[in-house]
């Protein structure tokens, strides 16, 4: 197996993890906002990364073109008529009660969007065909108005998309990049189409720059293999990556639900909730036996139909920042100091009180361990910015840390609420794994609210999406819409219809480099009772439409607390999934301690507050935890990526594979 890194570049640490064979290296530094790819060098550089070693990278490129509104100079061509459909969207009304709403952005402004005549039936017949002398007419005035990229989106293309890329092979030759609805999402509702279309227009030239100026600094380093995470948990080239940015939305936290679902199976426990809790947000997901995936995304309001892990983002992290809202109660976040300046307690002009600080002064990081001992925390600093909002809000500083904490847990508390218990799972029957460089601060006093009895702290929990970059399959997604009634569907009209798409996965796949022993082709349907708005994507086990329906009945009723066994089901789209899975080696196992007592990784103790009360807390060193280690709260366990707290009341061990498994009581 050649040798791999995976580097995941968030909103404040870029982590980064080298593997080859059994070795496995890891570090982390604070990311370069102005130029992501300082960092990213500087990273490979620290860890004397060989040039030879492919590139796996977790990007939030297109998230942030998107969020910060600076993506490229995108048109729209469509069927005439239907130039205002991205306006227009579904008419849902996100605040029930308001009688007016804030001007919504729009990727694609009203002088950039246009029509052509043309005209297929919902039967894929062709009624209008398409004027190639328009076509060009319209193209003129695309780049008059200073186009960068162009989106087409024809109202029937995912049945003939012989309209859509003429369109698209006129505009390639005036040096647009182009992105065609029947290529990126070949499926009806034209809204969601346009949408998603649109913002992959946006934001791939944005990418392409990225990518493609990223790759000249690997390649002056010899690596000529660059590989990008996409928002499925798959691997994707970079050249795919530049076309079909939008498949990156979700890049990062996609790596971690990866790597944490891969360590959690390992260690005997598939039934788990992720906590990606990073400087800037906090990423949640479950998976009950296999990672969860949807189609139904979105961002910024505009929907994502590809497909993507379920993972439910808030802004809450290290470095979000307290305040006094106008009504005098304390918030915490979105606001995000990030790298730069970064928490006050970093010492680099933060001014601001954020998470990390409020940890910080409560006794729960260890200042001169922080980053392996690299960086020294400030306490002086942290103690000096909440003075002020504490004197605002009449609190002492520990009371208004305290409450930092308790706010941002809030947040996150709800957060996994919306994942678990809004999805039809009780959390209860899970086991929490929290990582990111602050997640394991957090991930008990979480689990006791919600009453989750496990909690798993990785070995590296503070660089897991790193790691799971490393671990990802090459992954390839198709779709097509029927529109069929599953009662009226035979065995032999799913394989028909399924083939093609079986076929280009596997075609696809060994175009990479996969055999057919490492090629798995996964089908699925989305299916919804007759007259219901929205489906359900269900993985196709069997061929037999009984069991189909049974299996839609069962996930209706775990998904939404009632099923219609009587009722008509439909078949709205095809799906297929095709992987080329990479090898995924188990991490070594540790030896074994030679008494449960961890009284030699003991490197001190310091006091920590928990619940109003300052207690004298042990610190060890995770590096001399062994398996067999039982760790009793409070505690604090240090590494180079992150700190675990152990509250009073948990209690824990070390597992074979180095994981601390704690439970209550």
């Amino acid at each position: 197996m050649p040798a791999i890194v995976g580097v995941d570049i968030g909103g404040t640490f870029t982590d980064l993890v080298y593997r080859a064979g059994e070795e496995m290296r890891i570090f982390k530094l604070l990311s370069t906002r102005s130029n992501p790819a300082v960092a990213f060098l500087k990273g490979l550089d620290a860890l004397g990364v060989p040039g030879e070693a492919i590139v796996a990278h977790g990007t939030t490129v297109a998230t942030n073109a998107v969020l910060e509104h600076r993506g490229a100079r995108t048109a729209l061509i469509t069927t005439a008529g239907f130039r205002d459909v991205l306006v227009l969207g579904r008419q849902n009304r996100p605040h029930l009660y308001r009688l007016s709403f804030p001007t919504r952005w729009v990727p694609v402004p009203d002088d950039l969007r246009f029509e052509v005549r043309e005209r297929v039936s919902a039967r894929g017949e062709v009624l209008l065909p398409l004027d190639p002398e328009e076509v060009d007419r319209v193209l003129d005035e695309v780049v008059a108005r200073g186009a960068e990229s162009l989106a087409v989106v024809l109202l029937f293309s995912f049945l003939r998309p012989e309209h859509e890329r003429l369109i698209g092979e006129r505009a390639r030759a005036r040096g647009l990049f182009v992105s065609l609805s029947s290529h990126i999402l070949p499926e009806y509702r034209e809204f969601e189409r346009t949408s998603t279309t649109v913002l992959n227009a946006y934001v791939s030239p944005i990418m392409a720059r990225y990518l493609t100026s990223l790759q000249e600094g690997l390649t002056r380093r010899g690596h000529t293999t660059l590989w990008v995470m996409q928002s499925s948990g798959g691997i994707l080239t970079a050249r795919r990556a530049m076309d079909e940015a939008v498949r990156t939305i979700l890049s990062g936290p996609a790596a971690g639900v990866t790597g944490a679902f891969h360590v959690a199976s390992l260690a005997g426990y598939d039934h788990i909730i992720t906590f990606d809790m990073g400087g800037t947000s906090t990423d949640v997901s479950l998976a009950d036996g296999r990672i969860r995936r949807t189609t139904e995304g979105s961002i910024e309001g505009w929907p994502l139909r590809v497909p993507m892990m379920d993972i439910h983002t808030v802004g809450a992290g290290g470095g979000s920042i307290a305040y006094r809202d106008p009504g005098g109660a304390l918030r915490v976040g979105p606001e995000s100091a990030g790298s730069e300046p970064g928490p006050a307690c970093y010492g680099r002009g933060g001014n601001h009180l954020t998470v990390t600080d409020a940890n910080l002064l409560l006794g729960r990081l260890v200042p001169e361990r922080f980053l392996g001992g690299r960086m020294t925390l400030d306490v002086d600093a942290a103690h000096r910015v909440a003075e002020g909002l504490a004197r605002a809000l009449g609190l002492t500083v520990e009371a208004l840390a305290g409450g930092v904490l308790q706010v941002a847990n809030a947040r996150m508390e709800q957060a996994i609420r919306v994942i678990s218990i809004e999805r039809g799972f009780d959390p209860r029957r899970f086991t929490l794994v929290p990582f990111g460089g602050a997640g394991p601060m957090h991930g008990m006093a979480l689990a006791e609210a919600l009453g989750i009895p496990r909690v798993l702290v990785p070995r590296y929990p503070g660089v897991l999406s790193a790691l799971g970059l490393t671990l990802a399959d090459f992954v390839r997604d198709y779709s097509r819409t029927v529109m069929w009634l599953l009662h009226r569907v035979t065995v032999r009209d799913l394989e028909s219809a399924l083939a093609p798409l079986l076929a280009r996965g596997r075609e696809e796949l060994r175009d990479e480099g996969f055999d057919d022993g490492r090629i798995r082709l996964e089908p699925a349907l989305d299916l919804r009772y007759q007259g219901q708005s929205f489906e359900l994507t269900v993985p196709l086990t069997t061929f037999d439409p009984e069991g189909i329906a049974r299996a839609f009945h069962e996930a209706h009723e775990r998904r939404y607390g009632y099923a219609r066994p009587d009722a008509a089901v439909e078949v709205v789209n095809l799906r297929v999934t095709a992987r080329g899975v990479r090898p995924k080696p188990s991490p070594p196992a540790y030896p074994e301690a030679p008494s449960p007592d961890p009284g030699d990784a003991r490197v001190g103790q310091q006091r920590v507050r928990f619940g109003g009360e300052w207690l004298a807390t042990p610190v060890y060193d995770r590096d001399l935890l062994r398996p067999g280690h039982r760790l009793r709260g409070p505690a604090l366990v240090v590494q180079e990526d992150a700190t675990t707290v152990v509250p009073p009341g948990w209690q824990g061990w070390v597992d074979r594979w180095g994981n601390l498994v704690f439970e209550r009581g």
